[in-house]
């Protein structure tokens, strides 16, 4: 499939495989993990089947154990490893107005160790990446000084920064809405970038696809941010309408495809590439596991389709001035059946030609069904 498409790995999210579901009612389901070991077993899983996941993401507190080497060590033993590692300053009491811009000083340091103890973390897993996202902001005009909390957030960030290792990176995520309904405090790609310009070069931004108002062009985004050498990393969903958290290219597949296509374009997925691809999705009302399977599929098949574009054709059209036959390009490879391709690769590489049959023929899930029996289910916040 060509050098770049080899390169293409996208780390699981450990919470993706906990219970979850909507703001009135959080769902179970038989086999859900326990405890972080038995997320990471399911998300080798998936690795095992698709050959596209090596690394799975911890959210601390939430996969909080006493020995992060031990649990570096049971990854590798699955055949998967560490990665991202997510802090949370969204469900304590104390961050009720706010967490690293919160007025109070306490506050704000409490938020901020919470972060140093995220890269301890880092250190003994052998991460890279310390992932921000903040649901500080207000609700209705007035409530904050809207300049005040970006001077504060700038300084929290800057101590945390600090304190990251050479081969660490800080990575800030945005979203423009929710929690907060009249203002967040990082909405957007460009307070992202302002934050991490002003940060260092070992700051980068995180884009969720499910971030962004109906309408936005993610794909300018992709491209404005590898142009800038800012993009640090994806988390890929699908949504409706806002971060719905759905299977990544489950409702607009063409998006995905301008998305994998501009990523292609600017070296996303070269050699040494800084931008770490990751899925950030919660499976409501489908299996976990197969949910998962198919959606890092669904990012391998727009990529896969991306790479086909005949891109000397369509500059030629671009810089002509031909509209339809620029459009016509882009997609003829959309439109391209790159399934029998992908199967051929996939046996190529030892791997089953079709993972979601495989995975259901396995029996894997009738055994966690049996045996993950007892204690407590892993949901949201645990």
């Amino acid at each position: 499939m060509g050098t770049q498409l080899d390169n293409l790995a996208i780390e699981l999210p450990s919470w993706a495989f906990g219970n979850s579901g909507t703001r009135f009612k959080v769902f179970g389901t038989p086999g859900t993990p326990r405890a972080v070991q038995e997320k990471i077993a399911d998300a080798a899983t998936v690795h095992r089947f698709t050959g596209l996941a090596p690394t799975v993401a911890l959210h601390i507190p939430w996969d909080t154990v006493d020995d992060y080497r031990s649990l570096a060590g049971y990854a590798e033993e699955h055949g998967v490893k560490l990665g991202t590692i997510n802090s949370n300053t969204f469900q304590d009491d104390d961050y009720k107005f706010g967490s690293l811009t919160h007025t109070d000083k306490t506050v704000r340091q409490k938020a901020i160790d919470h972060h140093l103890a995220c890269i301890e973390v880092m250190n003994e897993t052998g991460s890279r990446d310390l992932k921000i996202w903040l649901a500080d902001g207000t609700n209705y005009p007035g409530q904050g000084d809207i300049r005040g909390r970006q001077e504060r957030l700038a300084e929290s960030l800057n101590t945390i920064y600090q304190r990251i290792g050479d081969d660490q990176r800080l990575v800030l995520e945005y979203k423009f809405f929710e929690p907060a309904m009249y203002m967040t405090d990082v909405p957007d790609w460009g307070t992202s970038y302002a934050h991490t310009l002003a940060l260092g070069e070992r700051a980068m931004v995180c884009l969720d696809t499910g971030h962004h108002a109906p309408g936005t062009n993610i794909e300018f985004i992709v491209a404005q941010l590898l142009r800038l050498q800012k993009l640090g990393s994806f988390d890929f969903n699908s949504r409706f309408y806002a971060d719905d958290d759905l299977i990544v290219g489950a409702a607009d597949p063409f998006q995905l495809f301008r998305i994998m296509f501009e990523v292609l374009r600017g070296g996303g997925l070269d050699d040494g590439s800084p931008v770490a691809f990751m899925l950030d999705q919660c499976h409501n009302v489908e299996a976990k596991i197969p949910g998962q399977i198919r959606s890092v599929l669904n990012v391998q098949e727009m990529a896969t389709r991306a790479a086909l574009v005949d891109v000397e054709a369509l500059t030629v059209a671009q810089e002509a001035g031909d509209v339809l036959d620029a459009n016509e390009v882009l997609m003829d490879a959309f439109y391209t059946d790159v399934r029998p391709r992908l199967a051929q690769w996939r046996t190529e590489h030892g791997l089953p030609a079709n993972p979601m049959s495989a995975f259901a023929e396995s029996g894997y899930q009738t055994t966690i069904d049996a045996e993950r029996v007892g204690g407590t289910q892993s949901s949201w916040g645990a």
